[in-house]
């Protein structure tokens, strides 16, 4: 019979269980979903065997919060949840949020800040022996020296500061059922040093035959340009197939991390999404109004993981790997009948995807047995000669889940990679993602318009984008849909300066779109434009790349791109002020702000005489009086549409 993960003692004991194997703390709520990593790592330790406890969200200011199940058999088991701790607290201005959503009705405090670290130091305190083994998002990304943007500095290994004895990064599957049976078969804990997908620390590398030693972490403390070759040496080892073992020297231990588990066969992955998941948070949390979390998710279907896009300011090339791993189609209609069975489904499927949506099959032939690129991107700056570009199978995939009885209508809604489905001589997939699969906008992530930019972001050039929105109109209007794009801007990313910031305005003016959200770069941990911002080079090259560190500069960054707002006014000014483009200042057409005083109107005066461009019409005319010129425009304007209606309304 189905049923949620023990999460309190009688649970336990209505079992039969005198004692768990494993308890798992967590961050988030427990919510028994396989968008959620916890969940996963529970099942998959379930099915082979193992008695696992859920402690979620305990209080960390109290001792007994983390033995409600008593001494584990074998250890525990902590994640931060499915988000790093710090991004869940915190804004990129550093404000903290004010909800939640993987907390019982939203709400915030529920978890500490670096809570990998705050939960195992507290089981730590109680268990001082017992083995601790920590995975997630927040240990995976913080396995080695990292640089942490909310304390401003360079930080060790989370597996130093959390005291834990194994790390296990990626997504775990395959790690984590082999610690566990390591552990189960007596090895000592300190002895599981073999496991790929695994960190781990001695004091000794005498055991090893083939590893590269990193920078020290004092060295990288002394030198920003020491932790760039460092973060880049770990970039090009992240690969499954080619990756290398990895020692990370302290005062006196070492970090050692393991090369990155093999990617799971697609019969692999079909049975981690067979398993007995509830498919919705624990009935405990009802009363206090259910995990926000679980909507966007409730209704989606995950068909694949990994990415080979390479985006400089995303972390799955160090979490997932570039290696696509997919489901199969029975696998994925399974699922999607199992949703429709559920008596909150209204016949809309919100999504069919993972990282990147339209990515089913490896970028080439040669990462199956091989690897992918050490030094090579498989789209960036141009898609590489041996990439297989192929829509087909999502296609089918598609057309499969679009035919099955109460399916109204099958969304995408996860990343479309453009660039791809422009490489495709074939358009039958654009053209069904048109007719089928869009509702009014489709989104996308051009991400900046600048070259410059977008070569540190490892995205493709603006031409493609720009062929990619010709290409996108063209079939909408053959098929009589009146379907738009919303672009994904980023502002402030390493390499942009105020020009290009600008630049990024300019072209929002001319295409008459003013975007609602405006994602500012948020340097979290293992990107490769954290590791820019963080030192000041791009560690692909080591050349000097320009950082807008400075908040305020970040904000006027931010507020060019919605130059609209009133609330962004001074923000706007200051800049174009700041870059010498207050010919943007004006009442032309191709202006982005009016002028607001005398020292405006004189400081125009000065850029349009310099550029030997007449005043406007208004200046002109009006002198300095722009508010009132524009008060009387309006009110003219709105005069003549009174007399006109009056007009219409005699004649009737």
């Amino acid at each position: 019979m189905k049923d949620f993960l023990p999460v309190c003692r009688e649970d336990m004991l209505k079992r039969n269980w005198e004692q768990v194997d494993f308890t798992f703390v967590i961050g988030d709520a427990y919510v028994d979903h396989p968008s959620f990593g916890p969940a996963i790592i529970s099942r998959i330790l379930e099915s082979h065997g193992y008695r696992i406890g859920i402690i979620a969200q305990p209080d960390w200011k109290d001792e007994k919060s983390i033995d409600v199940f008593g001494e584990p058999r074998l250890g525990f088991l902590v994640s931060a949840g499915n988000m790093d701790s710090m991004v869940n607290h915190y804004s990129v201005s550093k404000k903290r949020r004010s909800k939640d959503f993987f907390t019982p009705g939203g709400e915030m405090g529920k978890r500490p800040d670096h809570a990998t670290v705050v939960y195992c130091n507290l089981i730590r305190r109680t268990y001082k022996n017992k083995p601790i083994i920590i995975g997630g998002i927040e240990a995976s990304l913080r396995r080695m020296a990292h640089y942490d943007y909310w304390d401003d500095c360079l930080k060790r290994s989370v597996l130093l500061d959390s005291q834990a004895d194994i790390l296990s990064y990626g997504m775990g599957e395959k790690s984590m059922v082999e610690i566990a049976d390591a552990l189960n078969s007596g090895i000592p804990v300190k002895d599981i040093t073999f496991i790929n997908g695994t960190v781990y620390q001695t004091k000794s590398l005498e055991n090893l035959s083939e590893y590269i030693t990193l920078p020290s972490y004092a060295d990288l403390q002394s030198d920003k340009l020491n932790y760039a070759r460092s973060f880049y040496i770990q970039y090009c080892n992240t690969d499954a197939f080619s990756g290398k073992v990895l020692a990370e020297p302290y005062d006196n231990t070492y970090v050692v991390q393991n090369p990155m588990s093999k990617p799971l066969t697609q019969e692999e992955m079909d049975s981690v999404y067979a398993l007995p998941y509830m498919r919705t948070y624990h009935p405990c949390y009802e009363k206090a109004g259910g995990i926000d979390a679980i909507k966007e998710v409730k209704f989606s279907l995950i068909s694949n993981r990994g990415c080979f896009g390479g985006c400089s300011f995303c972390a799955l090339t160090f979490h997932q790997g570039r290696i696509i791993q997919t489901r199969s189609h029975r696998s994925i209609i399974d699922e999607a009948k199992e949703i429709i069975k559920d008596p909150d489904f209204k016949g809309y499927i919100h999504d069919v995807g993972g990282p990147t949506a339209n990515f089913r099959h490896s970028s080439c032939q040669k990462q199956l047995t091989k690897g992918v690129c050490i030094h090579k991107q498989c789209l960036f700056p141009k898609p590489c000669k041996n990439l297989t570009v192929d829509h087909t199978d999502y296609l089918a995939l598609l057309r499969k889940l679009r035919a099955l009885p109460n399916v109204k209508k099958v969304f995408i809604r996860s990343g479309i990679r453009f660039d791809y489905i422009m490489a495709d001589p074939d358009d039958t997939f654009f053209r069904e993602m048109c007719r089928y699969h869009i509702s009014g906008q489709l989104k996308v992530a051009p991400e900046h318009i600048s070259d410059a930019v977008l070569s540190k972001m490892g995205k493709p050039e603006n031409s493609v984008y720009k062929s990619f929105c010709k290409k996108y109109a063209k079939i909408n209007k053959e098929l009589g849909k009146p379907q738009y794009l919303v672009p994904y801007l980023m502002s402030s990313h390493p390499g942009s300066t105020l020009k290009e910031a600008i630049a990024l305005a300019e072209y929002l003016r001319d295409l008459g779109y003013m975007p609602e959200q405006v994602q500012d770069f948020y340097p979290t941990p293992s990107t490769i434009s954290t590791c820019m911002y963080y030192t000041g080079v791009d560690p692909r090259t080591m050349e000097p790349v320009y950082i807008a560190k400075n908040p305020h500069e970040k904000a006027m960054q931010r507020a060019l791109i919605q130059y609209k707002n009133p609330k962004n006014y001074e923000l706007v000014h200051e800049a174009l002020v700041q870059a010498h483009r207050t010919d943007l200042i004006g009442y032309d057409k191709k202006c982005l702000i009016k002028p607001r005083n005398t020292k405006d109107i004189n400081g125009r005066a000065k850029a349009k005489k310099k550029n030997s461009a007449p005043l406007t019409a208004a200046e002109k005319k009006y002198g300095i009086s722009f508010e009132k010129y524009d008060s009387m425009i309006n009110a003219a304007k709105s005069q003549s549409s009174n007399q006109n209606t009056r007009r219409k309304k005699r004649k009737r």
